[in-house]
């Protein structure tokens, strides 16, 4: 019962909102009693963090599922891309603009943990970028880790629609893609922002 009160209970906050979904709206979609809600929860802020951590851990095994599925560096970014396209085409306001609004100490410990796992996945697909030949060499991998983690927290923590936030992280993906390609690289980057739009 407590992981489907997550799930739906997470379901609820990126379609609705965070702030505007009460535990009665959660009792009242599963069918059950708000007093079952309470067994399993103290508060709504605990309920919220547990969907998080789920959701993360979510996030994470999809990441590493396409990071050892893919053919190349550039292509498992657009993969990467795409999941969370299809995961957050439910929500309307951006989930980390939402926690930082109204819950600032678990937005904090979200983009903590976030940073952590960005941050070993950018520089896995880096080493992996430039091993292949789409990325330059010469490239300071610590820095645009750095660079393109920030512009993406700063997208999703300012941004209030979900669909504008989608569409600036695409582009900061094209930018973060030509900033370190190769030659090879830009027409792997070409076919994959051909692919995307389709």
């Amino acid at each position: 019962m407590k992981d489907k009160i997550i799930h739906k209970a997470t379901e609820l906050f990126f379609k609705l909102g965070f702030k505007s979904v009460t535990m009665d709206d959660i009792a009242c979609e599963m069918c059950i009693s708000k007093k079952t809600i309470y067994k399993f929860f103290a508060n709504k802020e605990i309920l919220i963090e547990e969907g998080n951590k789920v959701f993360h851990e979510k996030i994470q095994n999809g990441i590493y599922d396409i990071m050892a599925k893919s053919d190349n560096a550039i292509q498992e970014n657009f993969l990467i891309r795409k999941m969370f396209v299809e995961m957050f085409k439910i929500a309307d306001t951006s989930p980390l603009y939402q926690l930082k609004k109204h819950y600032p100490e678990i937005h904090q410990k979200v983009v903590n943990q976030e940073i952590q796992v960005c941050s070993e996945c950018f520089r896995q697909n880096i080493i992996k970028g430039i091993e292949q030949g789409y990325y330059r060499k010469d490239i300071d991998v610590e820095s645009y880790i750095k660079f393109y983690y920030t512009l993406l927290f700063s997208i999703n923590e300012n941004t209030v629609s979900e669909i504008e936030t989608q569409k600036l992280e695409y582009k900061a993906l094209e930018y973060h893609t030509r900033a370190m390609a190769t030659q090879k690289g830009i027409i792997e980057l070409e076919t994959q922002l051909l692919n995307y739009i389709k």
